[in-house]
Parts: structure tokens; C-alpha cells; sequence
């Protein structure tokens, strides 16, 4: 295992942590509550055996059922050799007295005394200021670190970047944030820009999403004979993650594992990681790939955000995405579902349904992407269920 310095803190993460999001289950949906649990157990500890030190769950991961596996596999001694986090579900707070409710449920189902890192789960431009600010929940915060049940405060975030520096310069004490960053997401949500931005605040950056969940370990047929072909061989996931590992502001990246294979070949992967141990050769191959990966999509967004916000709240990069996603694939199902995935993140509003063909964003748009046409197309295939059209 490789070890690297997380932000400001005296001491040294494993360059892979494991997310509890995806462990094995029995009904084969990977983020279901039957957790397959002895299996679960086995590949935590095989990972901490050889040498990962990091393990992050949250109260929602798997129905709930994610902290109670984590705690058990964590007995027996490998507490010890562990940094444990877990995450505040900020969204059912709704009022000051909850967020000491919920970490002292998650302390009992964790067994443990203490949570090394605590995070704020997924703050945005809503929860920021009505929750967090509006509870004033840094006293709680504050509190739980002085009494011992929580080391370290930070946030993930799913939002834009001018909400992450918000957040990361509306708080003094924080020491860490977990942001989604890969080679496709380098201007998404809060993007190289924030990475080194946290970085330079003395932050550890934690990177979920490295795969942008599986896609670049298994993408679609064009990528794979392009990467077959390459010069230097390397499994797509490998790619990824060393391109993620190469950044110097970077404190570990997680992945989330749902067999012992992902075990061992990130494990093996990570054996080899390090900052600056991409050659330009390979920065050139992951380079080509993003261009390879921009051409399978049917609407050309390449997700920059300029039209954003949409003042009736629509997440117009994100169905883009969705619909590019299912169509790359060929697969409408898979389109459909990162559909759903937007509603269950941004609600009803952030669906294409909910676009009013006011045409603000047109203007901002550098690809001159016909938005408010495009959505009605959006719709009736991804919500609607229509087959996708052969050209747009």
C-alpha cells in the first residue's frame, strides 16, 4: 500500500479507501439492504490486511444496514488499525437537537466510541444555508468534537463550484471535504478548480466517483477497443484510478467494492499509485480517451455549466448526461435510471419535464446546443419511455 499526507493533519492516508455504498448483497442490487454480510466482512478486512487504513459508510448507504455491517467487520481488532467515517444525513434534520439524535444512533450501530471523520453529507446550495446555517449546526459540531464522539469535520458536496468554495470558506474548522472528481469530471460540480482550491486551504481532499460509478471500469464497447489498442496496456478501471492518483492535492480516493475482485485489483493498483508517476505518454492515452468518450454523444454537452443555473431549476448538464449515458450504452435502461437518479438528487424540478423553453441558458451555451428543443426529446425517451431516436 501507498500512503500519502491528508490536507493539514499529522498523519498518512492510504492512497485507497474502501466506500461502503456498494458491498455485496444477495438479491444482486448492489446498494440494497440485504448485504451479503460474512462476504462483506471478508473483503473489509482483506483490504485492511493489506495495508488500506481508511473506510468511509454513511447512515443511508444500503437502506441503513451499511454502519451495521461496518461496525461488525471492524471488531476483533481491526477498529484499531482503521481511520472510520461516516456521514450526517443533513436532509432529515430539521431541527438542531436531530444531528445529535442521528450521530448517537451511528455511534451505537458503528460499536464504536468515536468517529474519526465525520462528514456533512452531501451539502449543496439548499442545505447550506437551510439547514446548516439556519441550524446553526457548527455548535453541534462543535460540541461533538469536544466531547470525543467525533476527530475530524468535514462535507462532501454534490454542486457547482462557487457553492464549494462557499461552503469551504463559510467554516474555519474544517479538515476535510470528499468532492466527485475523475478524468470525465474535471469541470463537474466542484472540479479541478476545487480540488486545488481545498487543497490550498490545507484540506484533505477525499475523491468519490473516481469510476463515475463503474463507467470508466466498464465503459462502452468503443472505449474498450480504443484503450486494447493503446500503446501501453492497462485495465480501463486502472486508467482512472492512476490518472485520479497522479494529482498531488488528492489525499486518497475511495472505491466502492462489491466483490473480492474489485478488492485485489484496486488493491494492486493502488500498490503502484503515486503523485506525478503518470508519464505524458499515458496523460496523452487518458487525454484521447476523453475526446474518444465526448464523440459517443449524441448531444454534444461537455458539461461546462455555463448554462447554469436554469432559473426554473432544471439540471441541464445532468440530463444531458443521463441521455448520452443510455445512448452510448445503447441501453435505454441505463439512461432511465441515471434519470431517476437526478429526481431522487435534485427532485421533480431538476428533470427536463420541468424545462420552460425559456431559452435563458441558449445564449450561454458555448456548443450552441438548441436546450430548450432538446429537452422535450429528453423527456418523452428518458421519462416517458419512447425509444431513443436515431439522430437529434
Amino acid at each position: 500500500m501507498q500512503y500519502r499526507r491528508f490536507g493539514k493533519l499529522d498523519w498518512q492516508v492510504s492512497a485507497l479507501g474502501f466506500g461502503c455504498m456498494r458491498l455485496p448483497t444477495t438479491d444482486g442490487n448492489p446498494m440494497s439492504s440485504n448485504i451479503n454480510e460474512e462476504e462483506a466482512i471478508r473483503m473489509i478486512r482483506r483490504a485492511i490486511d493489506q495495508g488500506l487504513n481508511y473506510v468511509d459508510t454513511a447512515y443511508t448507504y444500503h437502506g441503513g444496514k451499511s454502519e451495521l455491517v461496518v461496525g461488525k467487520a471492524l471488531k476483533d481488532g481491526y477498529r484499531e488499525k482503521v481511520k472510520l467515517a461516516t456521514k450526517s444525513p443533513v436532509w432529515l434534520i430539521k431541527q438542531p437537537e436531530d444531528f445529535d439524535k442521528y450521530l448517537d444512533e451511528q455511534l451505537g450501530k458503528l460499536q464504536a466510541k468515536t468517529i474519526d471523520f465525520y462528514l456533512l453529507h452531501s451539502l449543496n446550495k439548499n442545505s447550506w444555508p437551510n439547514i446548516v446555517q439556519k441550524f446553526n449546526l457548527f455548535e453541534r459540531v462543535d460540541a461533538a468534537l469536544k466531547d470525543g464522539r467525533i476527530q475530524h469535520i468535514g462535507f462532501s458536496f454534490h454542486d457547482d463550484y462557487a457553492v464549494f468554495k462557499q461552503i469551504v470558506d463559510g467554516f474555519d474548522g474544517w479538515d476535510f471535504c470528499q468532492i466527485q472528481y475523475n478524468y470525465l469530471d474535471t469541470t463537474y460540480q466542484a472540479g479541478t478548480r476545487g480540488l486545488k482550491y481545498a487543497a490550498a486551504r490545507g484540506l484533505g481532499v477525499v475523491i468519490m466517483e473516481p469510476l463515475r460509478g463503474g463507467k470508466l471500469a466498464l465503459p462502452p464497447q468503443p472505449i474498450r477497443e480504443f484503450f486494447e489498442k493503446a500503446e501501453i496496456k492497462r485495465e480501463p478501471f486502472e486508467w482512472a484510478l492512476q490518472w485520479v492518483w497522479n494529482r498531488p492535492e488528492v489525499s486518497l480516493l475511495l472505491s466502492g467494492m462489491s466483490n473480492m475482485d474489485h478488492v485485489e485489483g484496486n488493491l494492486a493498483a493502488a500498490s503502484t499509485s503515486g503523485i506525478g508517476a503518470f508519464t505524458p505518454a499515458e496523460q496523452a492515452i487518458v487525454k484521447k480517451a476523453q475526446k474518444e468518450f465526448d464523440g459517443l454523444n449524441m448531444i454534444p454537452c461537455t458539461r461546462c455549466n455555463y448554462c447554469m443555473p436554469c432559473p426554473n431549476g432544471v439540471d441541464i448538464p445532468g440530463n444531458f448526461e443521463a441521455y448520452n449515458d443510455g445512448a452510448a450504452y445503447k441501453s435505454a435502461e441505463r439512461g432511465r435510471a441515471g434519470y431517476k437518479r437526478l429526481l431522487f438528487f435534485g427532485g421533480q424540478k431538476a428533470l427536463a419535464s420541468s424545462c420552460q423553453a425559456c431559452n435563458t441558458c441558449e445564449d450561454k451555451c458555448p456548443q450552441k446546443i438548441h436546450i430548450s428543443e432538446l429537452m422535450p426529446i429528453v423527456q418523452s425517451v428518458l421519462g416517458e419511455g419512447q425509444p431513443y431516436p436515431e439522430k437529434i
